[in-house]
Order: C-alpha cells, then structure tokens, then sequence
C-alpha cells in the first residue's frame, strides 16, 4: 500500500511542478496589447514553451483579440475566419502545444497598423535566449515561486519516503 502511495505522491509532484515552472506573459510587456507597442520587439525577447500563458491586457471595448488560423490570414490581417474571439480586456491563453500561433486586434484597422502578434511555442525542454534585456524575463518571480514549490514538494516527497520506511 505505502508503495502505491508514493507513485501517487510522485506523479501529484510532476503535475504540480509542470505547473509551478509554466510562464505568463503579459502581450506586449509594459506596454501592453496597445496600437504603440512594437511587437516584433516583444517577441524577439522571448522563449514561449508549452505549458506557459499569454496574457493579453488592454482596454475592453477599445481593443480586442483575435486568434488567426494561418500565416496568409495573419500577414493579410484576414480577420474573417477567426479561431477565437476574445474581448474581456484580460485574456489569457494557454500555450499547450508546440507550433506557431497567430493574434490580432479585431478593432477594424489595428491589425493593419501592426496591432498583432506571432507566437512560437517550443517543447517545455528547451533552453531561454542568451539575452541581457530585461525583457526577456517578464516573469522571473513566477520562475522564482516555481523553483521554491519544487523545493517543497520534493521535501515532502522525501518525507513521505522516510515515514514509510
């Protein structure tokens, strides 16, 4: 029985921790999901893994976001086949698999003047850009949080295993 306990105990530890480590990133920085913020810059300072969060803040009824299903629709800003539809001013979307994931704002016109995004999303192993910029860690206390969880989680882990024994 004790044994059946801890690969319970150990599988709860992985699916915590896989947690605990995953990103939300604020679309945009500072600056937010706005007609002023250079995206392409954003972007470039960042590592999307699966498993993270994009989190897109602005003003509902000024802004919205729209997913796009392709690249032809993203470049063209081809608003008209959305994959979704977001308009609460604090969306947030799950990043839960690798690949490339297009956004745009669904105010007639934002898109045009480069009010959109491109997300790559890699596999959850793969290591951040070698970058100095601040910006390519908006959420270091997240990452902070996730390594003081793991902490805990395999202490208890290891006294559950001290208990049994």
């Amino acid at each position: 029985m004790g044994c059946k306990n801890t690969i319970f105990l150990a599988l709860v530890v992985v699916l915590i921790t896989k947690e605990a480590l995953a990103e939300q990133h604020v679309v945009g920085g500072s600056q937010a999901w706005d007609e002023s913020t250079d995206f392409n810059s954003w972007v470039s300072g960042q590592t999307f893994k699966v498993g993270d969060q994009l989190v897109f803040k602005y003003s509902s009824g000024l802004h919205s976001v729209v997913e796009l299903g392709s690249e032809s629709e993203y470049k063209n800003c081809d608003l008209g086949s959305a994959v979704n539809s977001m308009s609460s001013g604090n969306d947030v979307v799950k990043l839960n698999k690798p690949g490339t994931r297009y956004f745009a704002c669904g105010t007639l016109g934002h898109c045009g003047q480069g009010m959109k995004v491109k997300i790559t999303t890699v596999s959850g192993t793969s290591s951040p850009p070698s970058s100095s910029s601040s910006s390519s860690s908006p959420t270091s206390s997240s990452a902070s949080q996730g390594f003081i969880s793991l902490v805990v989680i395999v202490a208890l882990l290891i006294a559950s295993l001290v208990i049994q024994f």
